[in-house]
């Protein structure tokens, strides 16, 4: 059976939308599908191990600890029209099983391979002479000293578990059995200490590697000594906990405290998953799940030996024949190497499209504006930073060279609230003005706002509007669009939403007022919903009417109602949808089909793009946007249309390569079939496609001068 593909559905049941979180399952299934394919990379299958675990992860943090609460607190509200959320959390558990089993299968399948190709990944029993001396060295200079045993049968409050850690949950005893057996926990120190260690090749591999827990396994008898005991047995137990805090409301605590309150609250969440190896011994297994207060409602899922395979994504790459190499990213044809790009850019649009092309013109935007004598100010929103953020190395430049620069830096981005604190820390103490977001509402708009003299007393506005995070290093790997301009119409708005981020509590009319860009909370829902309806009525004329989309995720009920309504007056619907996708595809009233795929590649497909035919005027959109209730209604989130004709071509054309795609797309079928999107033509992997189209340079300066706005 496909990884990506289920045996059965046991809440789909038409005619309702598809469960989100059910449907974003099916997503990781589709990750899987790549781990599984014998035609990817042997490194890069266990970086998709890695990445689903990883994913599934973060999914039981946020998505099943949500659902658990609502039964919790007894909440009558349902996540979903038709289905209550004890019987989404049984569905869960049953695919999130099914999956492991294939997961397990695949990797499995991958150790052979390794093997076969002299890498072997030893366990601690597998060990020749000098592998052991080696392994006991670095356990005494390297392991030792991180290595606390709790001997947890003697401490009265079972001991805290980290939530990204793993434990070997040990049981000692004596072949004579004089001694009565025990437990002890050891939690894995990979915080501080590679997961992975080379350790001298044997005589059949040309690569040896073990596991940071198998070293500790080889070396309990060391480490329990004391107790006099001489057979031990050690398994992998992992925890997984709620994601969500509290913010606590109280007036006299600034904003910042709050969040950092909350996050170390956090650490203490509810349990929501226990993982262990299926091989541990059952006592120990009863006596774990006792002291910790579980029950079999808080998904206990056994596995293999390995847990963690988030950590997987590092794996040692040196230890693979050949290397796998992406191409190289394009520099953009209308960016002359010579050429400022702020220049540039008060001439005529650009449009980047990282990892196609290269990041570094949105970076040489800013430096150059650090630098500018002229340049007045620099605003920008900030969502997920590098670790090495050269945009922020930029923006602090731009402050010490006088300049006003303010960031709206959102705390309440998941997963990165420690690094944007530890950010806006860094930013004030060099005299950036920092915002941080709007209460009650997150701030996921990516924009900049760059002001300079012109002259003779007068201004100029320029700046960017993009899909994706001010990220360099995820902008390697995640496909997004940037457009960079000096628009007149488009700065006034973005002009508009930066006063509102710095004054929210002043109300929402400067957003509302905005006329060329659509705006989240105020009006991108209802003009999106009037650019369907426009749809609706030229189909209904017997006009040619279309929608094409390109989402991370489609989930609201409102406007799928009204796609389905499209879909019945014979709008010709065509989807391209990396992750959640709720709606139905296969409706026998449907005029024209539905075509809806998913592209899971090397590239995280990560863009926002609508496209209305808008009776042939072709619009399109770019956004940092998801069609879900959140992005909608709770997040400030900003979509431009692309005036240029030839910015505009480039994306549709781009779109119309993924839709064609019939080597990594998936058809997003009612089922969740991920079944692959193949046809008998000519074989079109559309990531590898783009690259070559966008390397097909246009002549510099074709794309339309702006100079009339």
């Amino acid at each position: 059976m496909s990884p990506g593909r289920r045996k059965s559905n046991p809440i789909i049941t038409p005619p309702s939308t598809i469960p989100r979180d059910i449907s974003w399952l099916s997503f990781n299934g589709r990750v899987l599908q790549e781990a599984a394919d014998s035609g990817v990379p042997l490194q890069e299958r266990i970086k998709f191990l890695g990445i689903f675990s990883n994913n599934l992860d973060e999914f039981f943090r946020v998505r099943v600890a949500a659902l658990r609460r609502m039964i919790r607190f007894g909440e009558k509200a349902r996540m979903h029209r038709e289905e209550s959320p004890q019987r989404i959390l049984d569905a869960i558990q049953e695919i999130v099983l099914e999956q492991q089993q294939e997961f397990s299968r695949i990797w499995d399948e991958i150790s052979a391979e390794m093997r076969g190709a002299g890498i072997h990944l030893l366990r601690e029993t597998e060990l020749g002479r000098a592998q052991r001396e080696f392994v006991d060295r670095y356990f005494d200079e390297q392991v030792r000293p991180n290595v606390i045993p709790l001997m947890i049968e003697d401490i009265p409050d079972f001991p805290y578990l980290r939530e990204k850690s793993i434990y070997l949950a040990v049981v000692m005893s004596r072949t004579d059995r004089t001694l009565k057996r025990r437990f002890s926990l050891i939690e894995v120190p990979t915080q501080v200490l590679p997961r992975f260690v080379q350790i001298p090749a044997g005589k059949t591999s040309k690569h040896a590697i073990i596991l940071l827990e198998d070293i500790i396994r080889h070396s309990l008898p060391r480490i329990f000594r004391f107790f006099r005991y001489d057979r031990f047995s050690a398994h992998i137990i992992k925890i997984t906990k709620d994601a969500e805090f509290d913010i606590d409301y109280d007036e006299t605590t600034s904003y910042t405290d709050k969040i950092e309150k909350a996050v170390k609250s956090r650490r203490k969440g509810k349990p929501v998953r226990f993982i262990y190896d299926r091989e541990i011994d059952p006592e120990l297994l009863r006596y774990l799940i006792r002291r910790m207060g579980l029950a079999r409602k808080d998904h206990l899922i056994p596995g293999g030996r390995i847990h963690n395979f988030r950590q997987f994504m590092d794996f040692p790459g040196s230890v693979f024949p050949g290397k796998v190499t992406r191409p190289a990213p394009i520099h953009h044809p209308d960016i002359p190497p010579d050429a400022r790009v702020t220049d540039v850019i008060l001439r005529q649009d650009i449009m980047l499209h990282p990892p196609y092309h290269s990041f570094n013109p949105l970076i040489d935007l800013l430096r150059e504006a650090a630098v500018d004598p002229d340049v007045r100010s620099i605003r920008i929103t900030a969502y997920r930073l590098a670790r090495n953020s050269r945009i922020v190395n930029a923006l602090i430049n731009a402050a010490r060279h006088g300049k006003k620069v303010v960031v709206v830096l959102e705390l309440r981005a998941r997963f990165d609230e420690e690094n944007n604190l530890a950010w806006k820390r860094i930013l004030e103490e060099e005299g950036v003005q920092v915002l941080v977001g709007v209460p009650n509402m997150k701030v996921h708009a990516k924009i900049c706002l760059i002001r300079k003299k012109s002259g003779k007393g007068t201004t100029v506005d320029y700046g960017f509007i993009g899909t994706g995070n001010l990220n360099e290093q995820t902008a390697k790997v995640y496909g997004d669009h940037f457009l960079l301009t000096s628009r007149r119409p488009i700065m006034s708005d973005l002009e508009r939403v930066f006063r509102y981020l710095e004054k929210p509590s002043e109300g929402m009319e400067l957003l509302k007022a905005c006329e060329h860009l659509l705006v989240s909370p105020v009006h991108m829902r209802s003009r999106l919903l009037e650019m369907i309806d426009r749809e609706i009525n030229e189909a209904r004329a017997g006009r040619p009417a279309s929608i094409t989309l390109k989402l991370n995720a489609l989930s609201d009920e409102q406007l799928i109602t009204r796609l389905h309504a499209a879909g019945m007056a014979g709008v010709s619907l065509r989807m391209i949808v990396r992750g959640i996708y709720c709606m139905r595809t296969e409706h026998s009233d449907y005029p024209v089909p539905v075509r809806a795929v998913s592209i899971v590649d090397e590239y995280l497909e990560h863009a926002r793009v609508m496209i209305f035919h808008q009776g042939g005027d072709n619009a399109v959109f770019i956004s940092s946007s998801d069609w879900m209730v959140r992005n909608l209604d709770h997040r400030v989130e900003v979509a431009v249309r692309i005036e240029d004709p030839t910015i505009a071509t480039e994306i549709r054309e781009m779109i119309d390569i993924q839709l064609r795609d019939n080597v990594k797309a998936r058809l997003l079928d009612d089922a969740l079939n991920n079944e692959y999107a193949r046809d008998r033509g000519r074989k079109i992997r559309s990531q590898r496609q783009i690259h070559k189209y966008l390397s097909a340079a246009r002549p510099v300066g074709k794309a339309a001068d702006k100079s009339s706005d």
